[in-house]
């Protein structure tokens, strides 16, 4: 097989990248180790900025995610027993973000990708490998069905995810990696009950770290913050609940319905990025080249502004045979991604309780929170990294 653009993973990066490479007229082929409904089974955070939203919209996949998703102009930070509003629109001339969640996402995009019958590979395993590009002609192969392919391609993109191929074939000595382990997780539970409030609520508490949030008006996303050492299998729903609701504030608590659990489950946090981004003609996008913990919301919406430098790069280099947006593609992007870097640790470190630090640390983060949330200068800081900077 021949094509413009190989693109290896098929979750929202990818699917993203091959649809904007496809109203551009570029030919693209994706693979991706697993099946399609296991992709859309994944459960994802879904805070859009601007900049993801506006991506939607120009790849023609907008129309449910305007119909559905919730339009946030604010979220409520939570301590010492009391909420305090952060104003978006007030403190960043109008900027808003939506709440649509990231398996919403990948559905549109499957949607229109199947609908013009675009060629995406599901299920190639672990089969999949990256020859040729550090030259000029990069080959992907992968085993389907008992059979060898090749598919030859002028570019390669790495939309696979921490653990994919793409970053693996790079040579150790050309890439670096910087990381940040963080001393705990985040129990995490979806439920069919309506959101406690209808804006996310992030609490600092004594107990630890809690995020009300929501997928839409009658499905609710619920995190605690617990122990790397804890098992999911050891908290039962009624565990859960118990424990959000002493991480709340009164009239939360008195408002908070629950439910039985769709879904529950123990995500670490890490900071992690790899540089450069692109390798001769292999280009890394999304978690295949940066994580970052979920507190500031950024993983997703990262992912969609390295899709938009990488897509535009290739619309440049084969419509103007210009090599500069692909050659500042990795220092475009990595910019970005560090400032957002910064923000999720700076917020994660703000709002979670550390085990190794004492009584003096919660003192710190509730006078720097009191601070944040009577300086407007603060809260505009935090208001403008949260609703995105720009690109």
């Amino acid at each position: 097989m021949r094509t413009q653009v190989a693109i290896i993973g098929a979750g929202p990066s990818g699917l993203l990248l091959g649809q904007l490479l496809h109203q551009a007229g570029i030919s693209n082929v994706i693979l991706e180790r697993q099946s399609g409904d296991y992709v859309l089974g994944r459960i994802r955070a879904g805070v859009l900025e601007q900049v993801a939203v506006d991506l939607m919209d120009e790849c023609g996949v907008g129309e449910r995610m305007h119909k559905e998703g919730l339009v946030h102009a604010g979220i409520e930070l939570l301590f010492k027993g009391e909420r305090h509003r952060i104003d978006f629109p007030g403190l960043t001339g109008g900027k808003t973000v939506m709440v649509y969640g990231q398996t919403e996402v990948t559905r549109d995009l499957m949607a229109a990708r199947e609908a013009a019958g675009l060629p995406t590979v599901y299920e190639t395993g672990d089969t999949v490998s990256l020859h040729g590009f550090d030259g000029s002609t990069p080959t992907v192969r992968y085993r389907k069905d008992g059979a060898e392919h090749e598919i030859q391609c002028d570019f390669i993109a790495g939309c696979d995810g921490y653990h994919g191929v793409s970053r693996a074939s790079v040579p150790r000595g050309a890439i670096r990696e910087y990381e940040k382990v963080y001393p705990f997780g985040w129990l995490g539970l979806l439920a069919d009950v309506p959101p406690v409030f209808h804006e996310l609520i992030y609490a600092n508490t004594d107990r630890g770290f809690a995020l009300c949030s929501m997928r839409s008006p009658t499905r609710s996303r619920y995190y605690v913050q617990v122990p790397l050492t804890d098992k999911v299998e050891a908290w039962s729903d009624e565990a859960f609940w118990k424990e959000l609701r002493l991480r709340l504030d009164p009239e939360a608590r008195e408002r908070l319905v629950t439910g039985a659990s769709l879904e529950k489950s123990i995500a670490p946090l890490r900071s992690f990025v790899a540089e450069p981004m692109r390798f001769g003609r292999l280009f890394l996008a999304g978690d295949a080249a940066h994580i970052v913990p979920p507190t500031g919301a950024k993983g997703l919406n990262l992912a969609a502004s390295d899709v938009k430098y990488l897509a535009d790069g290739l619309v440049g280099h084969y419509r103007e045979r210009s090599s500069a947006g692909l050659d500042h593609y990795s220092e475009r992007a990595l910019r970005r991604v560090w400032k957002a870097e910064r923000f999720s640790w700076w917020f994660t470190s703000l709002m979670h309780k550390f085990p190794d630090e004492g009584p003096i640390a919660q003192k710190l983060q509730e006078a720097e929170l009191d601070y944040l949330v009577s300086s407007r200068a603060a809260s505009t800081a935090l208001a403008e990294n949260y609703v995105g900077l720009p690109l």
